[in-house]
């Protein structure tokens, strides 16, 4: 990775193109130009047959140069750094600081390419692309210019990193109703990219973003909370906001399944039963068995014959029994 700064005093975080993508992107466009050159060659040939000469060698010297030098130096310029062979390759001329390349830049890379990698079979360019940090040939080192990747593989899927514990709830009560969506986007994408940022650049940013989102809700940022960390917070006090108002419903059922079940053994009595509607295992008196925590014991019926004997009449001057009738006759 290589840090560029513009103008405007942002560092760049660039991918240079190393040796092996140039050398071939290098002779795909060596190849499409020997073979215009070919065609212009025959043409030149063909036409100038009743020239002398002197004649010929310079036609044929216009068309070396017009070809092997202006070609590449125009598709350069017009293409903003991008040859056939870059394009194909997905690299990119740009300048160090970044912008695209002009017609000086594009100059300066193609006449020292005549003598780096014509004349020398491209053994100069790439033992400097070699010895370069950034893999830059001696064009590119006097014409300020740097070859770089466009096309960078795709990595693995990122998420959102987590609040730290003690940040959990924190900010449960901050009015997150007046932070755009477009806000909450650029959060969430820093924090699945800051990893991937130069560690100043990110810090910047996380700050501009928790000023955004402070001015947003109305609440400043905690000092003791690092910029990065409270992005993280509040996203994840969104995220869990947004989950309670879809799965309220299932959620809330599920919740005073949850009270009642708590609440039920708290209505009972200290001595009540565990198990709720247990008869008890001993005769209760009957203050206790018409207490509001047990069940009313009912009195067992009786059982015995469905008829008893008929009671033999009795003299009319004989008393009547002291007790209760049993059904038995004393003697006369």
């Amino acid at each position: 990775m290589s840090e560029l700064v513009t103008g405007e005093a942002v560092a760049l975080e660039l991918r240079p193109a190393r040796l092996p993508s140039r050398a071939l992107a290098v002779l795909l466009d060596l190849a499409v130009a020997i073979a215009v050159y070919v065609a212009v060659s025959v043409a030149v040939v063909a036409g100038t047959a009743s020239l002398d000469d002197a004649a010929q060698i310079a036609l044929s010297i216009a068309s070396f140069l017009l070809v092997l030098v202006g070609g590449p130096i125009a598709v350069e310029t017009l293409s903003h750094g991008r040859s056939l062979g870059k394009l194909a390759c997905g690299l990119r001329v740009v300048r160090d600081d970044g912008g695209p390349i002009r017609f000086r830049h594009a100059l300066v890379r193609g006449a020292l390419g005549v003598v780096e990698i014509l004349m020398t079979f491209g053994v100069v360019a790439c033992i400097a692309s070699l010895v370069s940090a950034r893999g830059r040939r001696l064009g590119d080192v006097f014409a300020g210019t740097l070859v770089v990747r466009e096309r960078i593989p795709a990595g693995r899927a990122t998420f959102v990193p987590p609040p730290p514990p003690w940040l959990a709830g924190r900010f449960s009560a901050l009015d997150l109703s007046a932070v755009p969506d477009g806000l909450w986007l650029a959060v969430r994408q820093y924090l699945t990219r800051m990893q991937q940022m130069d560690p100043q650049v990110g810090w910047g940013v996380a700050q501009r973003l928790a000023a955004d989102v402070a001015a947003r809700t109305g609440a400043p940022v905690p000092s003791e909370v690092p910029p990065p960390m409270y992005l993280a917070a509040v996203l994840h006090e969104r995220q869990t906001r947004e989950a309670r108002r879809t799965f309220g419903s299932g959620s809330g059922k599920g919740g005073g399944q949850g009270e009642a079940a708590q609440v039920t053994p708290a209505r009972q009595t200290p001595f009540a039963p565990q198990t709720s509607f247990a008869a008890p295992q001993a005769p209760l008196a009957p203050s206790a068995r018409q207490s509001s925590w047990s069940p009313p014991v009912t009195a067992p019926q009786d059982t015995g014959p469905a008829e008893r004997p008929a009671e033999p009449p009795r003299p009319a001057d004989s008393p009547g029994p002291a007790g209760p009738a049993t059904g038995f006759v004393p003697p006369a």
